[in-house]
Order: structure tokens, then sequence, then C-alpha cells
């Protein structure tokens, strides 16, 4: 399958770092939760701290490897997104099933109310998959756009053309 000219397999490899430590945060997050350890313990293992991290990262890394531009940094943030999703809307589900809440259930990451419900889940499988990568992407590519700008500046620098005082 390829995106953008780009097959599914080369973004993965491209984004497997932040990728990789999303789902290991995540799957964490949700075994201690069900486990029984504590909301304040669990929320230290951070997804969406690590999803922007990986943001600024990978807006700056693949236009500096040459890996692409735009278009490649949405795939790449929608990847990380989706992973994200998948965890908290599996932690939704186990939730649903057992009636016990979780860290991804819980009130307090719920705004507040019952994070065992169908809405909570539908929330999370529309609107976190598709605003959950546009808003990260619109901030990414503002940071793509001044390192693409920044790096010009410096392949156009030539310090021996400068005059000497």
């Amino acid at each position: 399958m390829t995106i953008f000219g780009k097959r599914l397999s080369e973004y993965i490899h491209f984004a497997r770092l932040f990728l990789s430590l999303i789902l290991a945060a995540g799957v964490i997050r949700l075994a201690l939760s069900l486990g029984g350890v504590p909301n304040e313990t669990t929320r230290w293992f951070t997804m969406t701290g690590l999803v922007w991290i990986g943001v600024i990262y990978y807006s700056i890394r693949v236009h500096t490897s040459g890996f692409g531009s735009y278009k490649q940094l949405l795939v790449i943030l929608v990847l990380q997104d989706w992973i994200a999703q998948a965890i908290a809307i599996t932690g939704i589900v186990i939730a649903m099933s057992t009636g016990m809440d979780n860290v991804f259930s819980s009130p307090e990451f719920a705004f507040g109310s019952d994070g065992k419900t169908w809405l909570h889940l539908g929330a999370h499988l529309f609107i976190g998959t598709t605003a959950g990568a546009l808003m990260p992407w619109g901030i990414g590519s503002l940071i793509l756009a001044l390192t693409r700008r920044r790096t010009r500046k410096f392949a156009n620098f030539n310090p021996t053309s400068m005059e000497r005082s």
C-alpha cells in the first residue's frame, strides 16, 4: 500500500521510535490500571505527551532527513494518533465489558462523566481519530514551515562572501 508516494512500511520504519514509545506507554498504562494501580500513578505513562514530543520531532526530522514534507508528516501523525486511540478504545471496551473503570474510562479522564459509554467510545473512534491527527498536523506543519525556512537560510549562507573590516 502506498500513501503519498511511500509504502506504509516506510512510514512505520521512519516513525518506529515514537510509534513504539506510544504503544509501550499505552499498554503499560492500561496494564497498571487493570492491575489496580491508582490513576495518579498511571497518568505518568502519558501517550499524549509522547504524541506531542513526536509532533515536534517529526515536524523537524521529516524535512531535515529528506523523508518528505507536509503530506508525509500527516501520515506519521495519523499513525501516532491511531495507536493512542486504539489503546484508549481498548480500555473503554474493557471497562464497558467488565463494568469496572480503568484509566481510560474513569470520570477524571472522561470530562467528569461515566467513561464506560458508547458515546465516549464513539468520540474516540470518530473525533479522536480525525481531530486527534489534524490538530497536531496543523501545529506540526507550522513547525515544518519554520524548519524549512531556517534550513533554507543556512543553505544560502556563505561565510566567505562576508566583508571583513
